[in-house]
Order: C-alpha cells, then structure tokens, then sequence
C-alpha cells in the first residue's frame, strides 16, 4: 500500500518535470531563456500578492470543475460534458443573479448556487438516464450535449437574457448581493472549493453512497452480483457531477466575470478534465496541481511580455503534463472498460 501512495504522488510529479523540461528546449530552440521565462512564471503566478490572488481565485474554479469530473470517474464515468455543464448553471446563476431584488448576500448566493447546479445536475443526469436505461455512452451523449447546451445558452443570451443597449451580447450584471466577497483581498471562492473537496472525499471514504460508487466504478458486475444498483448509481454519478460542474459556473459567474458572456466559461470544463486526471481522481490530490495550473494560467500574458515567450507555450506544457500524468490512469481505465463492453441495441455500452 505504501508503494502505492508513493506512485500515484510521483505520478504527476514527474510528468511536471518532464513537461517543464521539454518546454525549456523549446523556448531555448526560439532564442529565449527558459530560466527568465520560469522565473517570471514563479513570480507572476505565486511570489506576488496580485498574482497570488489571480492564482488561487483560477485555482478554486479548477477544483471545482475538477471534482465534477472526478465524482463521475470514481463511479466509473468519464463525464466529458462537463463544459455544457458550466454554461448550464453560469447562465442560471446569472439569471437569478439579476432577477432576484431585495434579499441579503448569504440568501442571495446560495440560492442562485443551487439554482446553478440545479441546472448542471439536469444536464448530466440526462446522459446518466440515457446511459443506465439506453446503454448510450455518457462520452458520445455528453460531447452531443456540449453542443446542444452551447447552441441554448447563446440563443438565451442573444435574446431572452440579453442586455439591451449593448452591442456585445452578454446579459445584465448580477446584483451585489450575488457577488462573493473577498478576504483581504483573497477569493473565498477557493475557499469554498477546498471544502467541497473534503467533503466529497469524505462521501467516498465514509458514507454508504460514495461505497456504492467507488465499488460500482471499480467493477460493475461484482457490485451487480453484491446486491448494488449499477443503473441508480450511474445516474446517481452523472446527476452529481453535471451538479457540480453547474456549481463551477456559478461559482465563476459569482466571483469573476458579474454577468455572462459564453465565451468567458471557454475551456473550464476540458479544464477540469485535466485537473482530475491529474489528481488521480482524488478529491483532495487535485488541489496542489489545480493551484499549479492556476497559477500557470494567472501568468500567462506576463510570460508574453516579460520574457518575450509565446503564451502558448503554457498551453503546450499543460497538454505536456496531461499526456504523462494521464497515460497509466487512461490505459488502465480502458482495460477495465474492455472486460465489461457488450454490444447493446444502444449507442455503446
């Protein structure tokens, strides 16, 4: 056991090393030095107070949208929809943002929260629903649903929601009382996000339903034979996880954008994706690298302008550390998937 715990931390680490390392030959092999460009990588995104706060408020979204995905991949669900999920309960916690006149902060953003991942929860449930009943596989009905959720977010925005007056399209700015405060200076939104982790680690670790999942994503015909309901916990865990991810929109409605613009929630959900594999699809491993890829982002425009690096190198390191941190969890997770595939009058199994 202990061998174990020791590689699953190595993992990720060494995948860091190697990305990095690839990177500084890159950006040497364009006439730059990789030692300036990491140091302003540290320094923009960890080492200043403005950055510091830019981090941890990128960082608390990407454990958020990481739990959501890692919540499905623990019962055994790769919910690659989780993008649709976000623009689901941004643009619902945006409308309830606005709409909603007259009640104190601690009413105002649970509610709209809730309302969020209400949402979310609807979105991914559906995929749950096709899946337990129909046999359709939640990557091909969540990715179809990514679309669907995109094209109705941008109809409801272009009209319905829409800011009048304005010539971009976004909607009214949410009320004061929907914005989350800051602790000198430091988003309570990660915060927040540091207990979700806790608290879903803990579901797993400790509460029959999170038993019930984990056994039923380790191995579904096992749990089927011990008496476990394989279609209610595939539900269950794609229910959760869209609930979740709208949450994560909310949640970066509340305390980034104020109002919403589907363009602003590019990227949180794939984002997510990556944070989970990262993390091992562990509630609480994927808050060291959320924060490492939060600050990564929260510098990327610095490393454009100070060290005359191309910002699209942090994109090249992030799809770096994904491959190596992410091939053993990825191969072993199809090899588990192979022994259980029938063919279904579904779409998949």
């Amino acid at each position: 056991m202990k061998f174990k715990i020791t590689r699953d931390a190595l993992v990720p680490i060494a995948s860091v090393l190697v990305a990095l390392a690839i990177g500084a030959i890159l950006i040497a092999a364009q006439g730059h030095s990789p030692m300036q460009a990491y140091h302003v990588l540290i320094v923009k995104g960890f080492q200043s107070t403005s950055g510091l706060q830019a981090t941890l408020s990128k960082a608390g979204i990407l454990i958020i949208s990481g739990l959501a995905i890692t919540f499905g991949l623990r019962a055994g669900l790769f919910n690659i929809g989780a993008q649709g999920q976000v623009l689901s309960g941004a643009l619902a916690f945006t409308y309830i943002g606005y709409r909603l006149h007259g009640i104190p902060m601690w009413i105002h953003i649970p509610i709209a929260l809730i309302f969020g991942a209400a949402c979310g929860a609807l979105v991914g449930g559906f995929a749950g629903f096709l899946k337990a009943t129909r046999g359709v596989h939640e990557v091909i009905s969540t990715i179809m649903l990514n679309s669907i959720m995109a094209a109705i977010v941008d109809y409801l925005t272009q009209n319905q929601f829409r800011l009048q007056g304005q010539p971009n399209t976004r909607t009214p700015d949410i009320l004061h009382s929907a914005r989350l405060p800051h602790i000198f200076g430091y988003p309570t939104g990660f915060i927040i996000a540091v207990l979700l982790a806790i608290v879903i680690n803990w579901v797993f670790k400790r509460t029959t339903i999170g038993f019930e999942l984990d056994t039923v994503g380790r191995n579904r015909s096992a749990s089927w034979y011990a008496g476990i309901s394989v279609k209610k916990s595939i539900v269950l865990g794609m229910l959760v996880s869209g609930a979740i991810a709208g949450f994560t929109g909310g949640m970066f409605s509340s305390e980034t954008t104020g109002y919403f613009v589907p363009a602003f929630y590019s990227g949180i959900g794939f984002d997510g994706i990556t944070i989970a594999l990262l993390g091992r699809a562990n509630p609480i491993a994927l808050i060291p690298g959320a924060i490492f890829i939060g600050g990564m982002r929260s510098a990327q425009s610095a490393i454009q302008f100070e060290a005359g690096v191309s910002p699209d190198i942090i994109n090249l390191l992030l799809a770096l550390v994904l491959f190596f941190a992410t091939a053993p969890f990825l191969a072993k997770l199809i090899k588990s998937n192979a022994k259980t595939l029938t063919t279904t009058s579904g779409w998949g199994s």
